[in-house]
């Protein structure tokens, strides 16, 4: 894979439950991890069932489409537990898919909260996803990727911090635009 393999990272923003009703989601398209060439948006219902659909129209109506080589996602859950489908998203999108996170999630917790909220279909959602893999320093479920694949994507993308500098870019964002200013820690 080239050093500049064109990347999507998303990210949500920060919210608040009880004050907001949606989530904001942010894309940042970069080549490699080094130049970010462009940004996209959306939102999401918080704790909703909209994400994988949002996601994959705001990618699908972006110019930057047909040169994603990846789908970079920081977890498979965004707005609370509006849990993003990887591989119904790799399937709308035609582009592979990795859930990137720097700890391995406790799925059992997940689901077991999810089951209080009977969120039956966010759960398949989950069990879906498989479980998560251990690639250097981070944990990733894919869609459409190797495990080998997953691990050169990663090498390509990460620079100066501990994720793919899309991510890191999608997470500040959101963050900036929400809040005012970043926090920094994606």
């Amino acid at each position: 894979m080239k050093k500049e393999a064109r990347l999507l990272g998303i990210d949500d923003g920060p919210f608040v439950r009880g004050k907001n009703k949606n989530a904001l989601i942010v894309g940042a398209f970069f080549r490699g991890g080094s130049f970010l060439d462009g940004v996209m948006s959306t939102k999401v219902k918080l704790d909703g069932d909209d994400a994988t659909n949002k996601i994959s129209e705001m990618i699908n109506k972006s110019k930057f489409k047909v040169q994603i080589q990846c789908i970079l996602i920081n977890g498979i859950a965004v707005g609370g537990f509006n849990i993003i489908d990887i591989h119904l998203l790799r399937k709308k999108t035609g582009i592979p898919v990795m859930a990137v996170s720097r700890k391995k999630s406790d799925a059992k917790k997940l689901i077991s909260a999810l089951e209080k909220l009977k969120k039956s279909k966010q759960i398949k959602m989950i069990k879906s996803a498989g479980e998560m893999i251990k690639i250097s320093h981070l944990f990733v479920q894919t869609s459409g990727l190797s495990a080998s694949e997953a691990g050169e994507i990663l090498k390509i993308g990460i620079r100066n911090s501990k994720v793919p500098e899309a991510l890191r870019v999608a997470h500040l964002i959101a963050g900036g635009v929400i809040t005012g200013e970043s926090k920094g820690k994606s």
